[in-house]
């Protein structure tokens, strides 16, 4: 019986052992489990991790591309900015891209547009050149059936020319120049059924029937002299004008000193007025003798006549300045003059566009009594580009400066924009 109970014993601690190791597997087991979670937990987060970096990093990167692409539209409109002041182009807009905005207004059948010019000639490279291409736009940008014009000769013959052209019954009458005004009101007032365009015609009161287009030809002459005071070597500079007894000639003459004085307020600004715009030999002869007295810019102010000027002072190596339009194309025959390289730009009264527009204003029914002005904020007062002329470029980022200050009116010229003359010095503004 005692060897049975020790058998027994025996077994009962063999069992023991037995599950005692299985207990111990159970542990081992227990723990490699464990041990095998913690890595993969932790590989997960850091996979996850690593996914919110990428996020971030794609983030960052799609902010640096647009940040990229923000810089790069902004350094190419600023690059257009300097190409548009570098060729003077900033504020040019032609009438094809004006008849763009009439929404493809047509003229009615027969209508009629007639054109009297002031002393001078439909070619002339003047404002009667000008007004003659506003019309000619005009013309094509509505489908007007009907047009002529008459070339002034004399003053005398001012009113005749304009009874001629009211015998083919027009619609609307263009007449050109200050001097012609009184004729064209009377022409007016006796023909109401006509719209009469009056290129630099003043009146206290005007007909219904007639509107006189009106410029700041100071705003003009002052950023051709801050160009001409930007270029000068010298420290002198001169102004061939035409009559002094014509207001916007005096605007541009007084506008010229007070734009080349804001850029030097030592500079010597030389002025002449002529009795005739017609005579390119007296403008030529100014020119010669300011150059000898050191001007090394002449600017021309008074149709043919300064046109003589600035092409007697291109030639002899001054830097020359046009005026009304781009001499560029009339007094240097498109670059194939000689001094065309000499021709820095030219100071823009947009006559073209406001021959265009108010005839625009007659096809619409809508043209009414007045004053119609033209400025630098409107686009009437410009400079031309500077074509084959080495202008500096510090030069021409101060006269697209001064044209877009003139715009947005942070310039002001000093000139009464009625007869020209300084304010404060018994001007019409005063």
């Amino acid at each position: 019986m005692r060897k049975n109970w020790k058998v027994l014993l025996a077994l009962l601690a063999i069992f023991s052992l037995i599950a005692a190791a299985c207990g111990d597997d159970d542990d081992e087991s227990s723990s490699t489990e464990e041990a095998t979670e913690e890595p993969a937990e932790e590989e997960a987060a850091a996979e996850e991790e690593a996914a919110d970096e990428e996020l971030a990093e794609e983030e960052d990167s799609e902010e640096e591309m647009a940040e990229e692409e923000i810089a790069e539209e902004e350094a190419a409109e600023e690059e257009m900015a300097e190409e548009e002041a570098a060729d003077g182009s900033g504020a040019l807009i032609s009438l094809e891209e004006e008849c763009g905005t009439f929404d493809g207004l047509q003229a009615p059948e027969g209508f009629t547009a007639n054109l009297v010019t002031d002393i001078g000639k439909v070619d002339d490279g003047t404002f009667n050149q000008f007004a003659y291409e506003g019309l000619e736009g005009a013309i094509e940008c509505f489908g007007i059936d009907n047009s002529s014009f008459i070339e002034t000769v004399s003053e005398a013959d001012y009113a005749a020319n304009i009874a001629t052209s009211l015998e083919s019954d027009p619609n609307v009458i263009v007449t050109v120049g200050f001097l012609i005004t009184d004729d064209t009101a009377a022409a007016a007032t006796d023909n109401a059924d006509v719209d009469f365009i009056g290129i630099d015609q003043f009146l206290v009161e005007y007909p219904a029937n007639m509107v006189g287009v009106l410029f700041n030809e100071h705003e003009g002459g002052y950023i051709a002299g801050s160009l001409a005071a930007s270029l000068s070597e010298s420290g002198v500079v001169g102004v061939v004008g035409g009559r002094e007894d014509v207001p916007p000639v005096v605007k541009f003459v007084n506008g010229y000193s007070a734009g080349a004085k804001s850029i030097n307020p030592d500079i010597r600004v030389l002025e002449i007025y002529n009795e005739s715009f017609t005579d390119p030999a007296k403008g030529a002869s100014d020119a010669a003798q300011f150059i000898g007295e050191g001007a090394d810019v002449i600017f021309g102010a008074g149709g043919p006549t300064g046109s003589g000027g600035i092409k007697a002072a291109a030639e002899a190596g001054a830097w020359a300045i046009g005026v009304d339009q781009d001499e560029y194309f009339t007094t240097f025959s498109g670059g194939t003059a000689p001094g065309s390289d000499r021709l820095a730009s030219s100071a823009i009264k947009r006559v073209d566009l406001a021959v265009f527009r108010n005839i625009a204003a007659s096809i619409q029914g809508e043209l009414a009594g007045g004053i119609y002005g033209l400025t630098a904020e409107n686009l009437g007062i410009t400079y031309a580009p500077f074509h084959d002329a080495a202008v500096p470029d510090e030069a021409a980022a101060t006269v697209e400066a001064t044209r877009a200050g003139l715009a947005d009116g942070s310039i002001d010229t000093g000139v009464c924009g009625i007869d020209g003359l300084f304010l404060g010095e018994g001007s019409a503004c005063d």
